[in-house]
């Protein structure tokens, strides 16, 4: 398992993610394997949450720079 957040990118996360709640949607967990791939779900999902936001964040920016330089920007 990959611990490291700043080092994945979204889509290991993402993938990493839909591959743990298969897993456990399955019968073929123990219970101490559950709570260990729990854990590294909740750790997934803030990578990627911040990620998006990062993300949204950047383009924001550029579409006020767009905005700004008297480009017109599509809706």
């Amino acid at each position: 398992m990959n611990n490291n957040k700043g080092k994945i990118s979204y889509q290991e996360a993402y993938q990493e993610l839909v591959a743990i709640v298969k897993e456990l949607e399955g019968d073929n967990v123990s219970i101490d394997e559950m709570s260990k791939k729990v854990k590294r779900a909740a750790v997934l999902a803030d990578i990627c949450k911040e990620k998006l936001k990062m993300t949204e964040k950047e383009v924001g920016e550029i579409l006020r720079e767009l905005e700004g330089s008297g480009e017109k920007v599509k809706d």
